[in-house]
């Protein structure tokens, strides 16, 4: 009997990975980029949309080429596309958002190195079909993004006074009351800090995840 396209197990790859089982918050990957990119909202928001593109077709491409990958060159296989993905989605960035791609620097090529990409091929791609691939890819991709939104708009509201930009702090009637932006927050470890505020106010709101 086939699955419905949207069938409460879909539903589940697919939204999971944005609250219990976030890969950032639960599984512990991909922190590094948290860290790197997080300053300002902008570079993150384009980062975790090219993590989300990226997650996305690369599950697609090997959940249809499972069964013709030879097992023991299957994580080169799954580095070969990533890598090629990589390098469009740069490009792209390159001809169409170059300012925000000079913020990125290498880091965009260093998706490659994320843990949840190759992490998602083998776990999910390599043992489900193209469809529910594309799920996860999405899911996991925007749960990541997720967490980097939410760090970068904490970092740069506070540590700036802007948002993509705009000031939303830095006004004389805002400064007569005392208020200063926070030079620390736009420091890397606060990324780290304010990353483990959210895994604590997450398992404190789900007493299953605190015995993982």
């Amino acid at each position: 009997m086939k699955q419905h396209l949207l069938s409460q197990k879909n539903k589940d790859v697919l939204f999971t990975p944005l609250g219990i089982n976030n890969p950032v918050t639960v599984q512990v990957l991909g922190i590094c980029s948290a860290l790197a990119v997080t300053a300002k909202l902008e570079p993150a928001i384009v980062m975790g949309l090219s993590v989300t593109i990226i997650t996305m077709f690369s599950n697609v491409v090997i959940s249809l080429l499972r069964k013709t990958i030879p097992n023991r060159i299957r994580i080169i296989v799954q580095l070969v596309i990533v890598a090629a993905l990589v390098t469009i989605v740069s490009e792209i960035l390159k001809a169409f958002a170059y300012d925000v791609s000079v913020q990125l620097s290498v880091y965009v090529g260093l998706i490659i190195t994320n843990c949840i990409l190759m992490g998602r091929l083998e776990a999910f791609a390599m043992q489900n079909g193209p469809w529910e691939s594309c799920l996860d890819g999405i899911g996991n991709g925007l749960g990541y993004a997720k967490i980097l939104i939410i760090v970068a708009f904490i970092r740069e509201l506070l540590g700036s006074g802007t948002l993509l930009g705009f000031n939303i702090l830095n006004y004389d009637c805002i400064k007569d009351i005392g208020y200063i932006n926070n030079g620390l927050m736009l420091m890397p470890p606060m990324a780290l800090i304010i990353c483990a505020c959210i895994i604590w106010y997450q398992r404190a709101h789900h007493k299953e995840l605190q015995n993982q």
